[in-house]
């Protein structure tokens, strides 16, 4: 009876967004279409087409009722040569045949014409099938060329945004962009857009010809279509609430669920089984009552539309019945039985798209709200752009130099203050100091992660503004805390520094760092794919893994963020004769927290509320019992200790 249920329930669990700018919105997806719009004239075409065919049939229907099967005088038959009277009358006219076989012929005449409509109807029916899957394959080929343009036009624009766009956004509301909100224009594109226009013309279409037929007839005809609106909006609306609710509770069940799998081991260790199992059951039991609320709405909407319905039926039926037997005139026009059965068919066809035009609609608006979300991330204006005039980067040298350098997260709460330095080509550069002092974001200025907001970063005197990001950031090499490996084959994490490179000069950095070491045990060697994040190995070998992709860059400028602060003081010595190896000849920058990386180094700084407070080399400014000294007793001193293997005095440390 009432089209497009199947997807009623799946339409309502969605979160219905109302848009703010309709217009604007609409106009920027039209930007996009307009390189097919001739594929969109085509099916604007098919549409109509399709839809004539569904206004059509019910007249064929009842032209077939009162030219053939019950005919009347009078009767407009369209769609046939002659109807059943003239049939008759032409042939007895004829003298020539018997009376049985005038009977005969009038009788193969009638079904020759009955058959000639149904054959009409059936040629109607295929040819409207046909025309509905044409237009909705080609609007689902627009849809999904569309869908491809601006996810990729997305995708490109995440990548030009800043570090601080990220650190300012979740990553969960980022991804909804490119896959909720994408999901549910394509949705949209694909069925109901079409859906809700092909039903509106088909309601307007079957109403105008219905008070062409009797205007009164059709008032009574339709008297139950607003009942079937408000039943429409008041059970989609409460099921919509209700879903939220039940979605609201669903968050509960997955994060729970998530919690309790990220720390099994604690609960485990704590005993704390029987209890985590009562607040699953807790939590899943309000999800199972949530939807059930939201079950129970979406299930009375369909036999109460279906009700309504049959009402609507029953007023054709006994209306028309009535004035057919009393053969009197219905509101001043007579009334035959096929008027009756067109009606009939009118009113089915006039009640299927209410409840989907109420769904779809909905989920349009929905659609255009998630449009205004991705259009408002492709509005983000990165932090900081290659200049105008930005030139590539020529082979760095490898000089570094701060010049009175300010930098910021939030304006007017700056993280930097006034930072000078100078770094000679192969040199290292040790950072050290207390949590939140500014070391890392002093390092994440020379590849422009981050812009100064005073002062200048120079490369080989070159402001990092006045050239390429690319050609900057292809001749630095980072090795943060925390290396991030892919899902991919050891080989092919390695070569993510250098996309171009062989197989042979993959092994050549893994030996290179003494990670062939550890990656020639596992069970494909170089080809083993590892798991999300370098799932299955330690930390220090996923450090390893990032230490050797650095090498394969073979950068001029390289940047260590605390690269061994995670691992112990076996795997430290491994990772710190790897780091020896591969800081050779470069200007190097390390935000250290053990001692034997400070050791080494050509300047150590000692970084304070974003200002540098001491420089100079590990034994100088032990000497100098300044700030250094004071971090190095309460800090390094055991790492000297348990490196030494003995407890040296404190005269013996501070010369150390």
């Amino acid at each position: 009876m009432m089209g497009g249920l199947d997807g009623a329930r799946r339409i309502m669990e969605r979160e219905v967004s109302k848009p703010k700018n309709v217009g604007a919105t609409i106009a920027r997806f039209g930007r996009y279409f307009g390189r097919y719009w001739l594929i969109l004239l085509l099916i604007a075409i098919l549409i109509v087409g399709s839809t004539w065919t569904q206004v059509v049939a019910p007249e064929l229907i009842g032209q077939a009722v009162d030219c053939y099967l019950f005919p009347r005088p009078g009767a407009v038959c369209t769609y046939t040569k002659d109807d059943a009277r003239a049939i008759e009358a032409r042939f007895r006219a004829d003298q020539s045949l018997s009376e049985a076989e005038r009977a005969e012929a009038i009788r193969n005449a009638k079904v020759s014409g009955l058959l000639g409509l149904a054959a009409l109807l059936v040629l109607l029916f295929v040819g409207g099938s046909v025309m509905s899957g044409t237009m909705f394959f080609l609007m689902n080929w627009t849809g999904l060329h569309v869908l491809y343009n601006l996810r990729r036009e997305v995708f490109q624009h995440m990548h030009r945004l800043s570090l601080r766009y990220y650190a300012e956004n979740e990553v969960g509301n980022i991804m909804s962009r490119l896959t909720s909100d994408l999901e549910t224009i394509q949705q949209t594109i694909n069925f109901a857009l079409i859906s809700v226009t092909s039903g509106a013309l088909l309601m307007v279409w079957i109403a105008i010809k219905m008070f062409q037929a009797n205007v009164g007839y059709a008032l009574l005809s339709l008297s139950m279509v607003p009942l079937m609106f408000v039943a429409t909006l008041h059970f989609s609306t409460q099921a919509r609430k209700a879903f939220r609710r039940s979605r609201q509770q669903m968050g509960n069940v997955n994060a729970d669920l998530q919690e309790s799998i990220a720390g099994v081991r604690e609960v485990q260790a704590f005993s704390r089984e029987e209890e985590n199992i009562a607040e699953f059951m807790r939590v899943n039991a309000a999800n199972r009552d949530a939807n059930v609320r939201a079950a129970s709405f979406t299930s009375a909407l369909t036999p109460t539309l279906e009700a309504l319905g049959f009402v609507a039926l029953a007023i054709v039926v006994v209306v028309g019945g009535i004035a057919i037997f009393r053969d009197e005139p219905l509101f001043g026009t007579t009334i035959s039985l096929g008027t009756v059965f067109a009606f009939l068919q009118y009113v089915q066809r006039f009640n299927q798209p209410i409840q989907q035009i109420a769904l779809l609609w909905t989920n349009i608006q929905s659609a255009i709200a998630g449009g205004e979300r991705i259009f408002g991330l492709l509005d983000t204006k990165p932090d900081f752009e290659d200049a105008p005039n930005a030139r590539p980067m020529p082979l760095v040298k490898g000089t570094v130099e701060f010049v009175d350098v300010w930098a910021e997260y939030k304006k007017g709460q700056p993280v930097l203050r006034g930072i000078n330095l100078r770094a000679e080509a192969g040199q290292t550069i040790a950072i050290v100091g207390p949590t939140g002092a500014g070391k890392t974001t002093l390092v994440n200025l020379i590849p422009r992660f981050y812009d100064v907001s005073g002062g200048a970063v120079l490369i080989d005197g070159v402001d990092v503004r006045d050239i390429t990001l690319e050609s900057l950031r292809s001749q630095i090499g980072i090795v943060p805390q925390d290396s991030f490996l892919f899902a991919d084959t050891v080989m092919n994490n390695i070569r993510y520094g250098r996309l171009d490179a062989t197989d042979e000069e993959v092994i050549a950095a893994a030996k290179l760092v003494a990670a062939d070491q550890f990656i020639e045990r596992l069970p494909n060697g170089y080809q083993t794919v590892l798991g999300e994040r370098g799932a299955g190995l330690s930390q220090g070998q996923r450090q390893l893994i990032a230490i050797a992709r650095a090498a394969l860059k073979n950068p001029r400028i390289l940047i260590l963020d605390e690269a061994t602060s995670s691992v112990d003081t076996r795997t430290e010595r491994i990772i710190q004769n790897a780091l020896e190896k591969l800081l050779r000849g470069r200007t190097s920058f390390v935000i250290a927290h053990r001692l034997s990386t400070i050791r080494n180094a050509d300047l150590v700084l000692v970084v304070q509320a974003g200002q540098i407070v001491e420089r100079g080399t590990h034994s100088e400014l032990l000497a100098a019992k300044g700030a250094y000294y004071d971090l190095y007793m309460s800090q390094f001193r055991r790492q000297d200790q348990a490196t030494s293997g003995s407890a040296p005095s404190q005269a013996t440390a501070v010369t150390a």
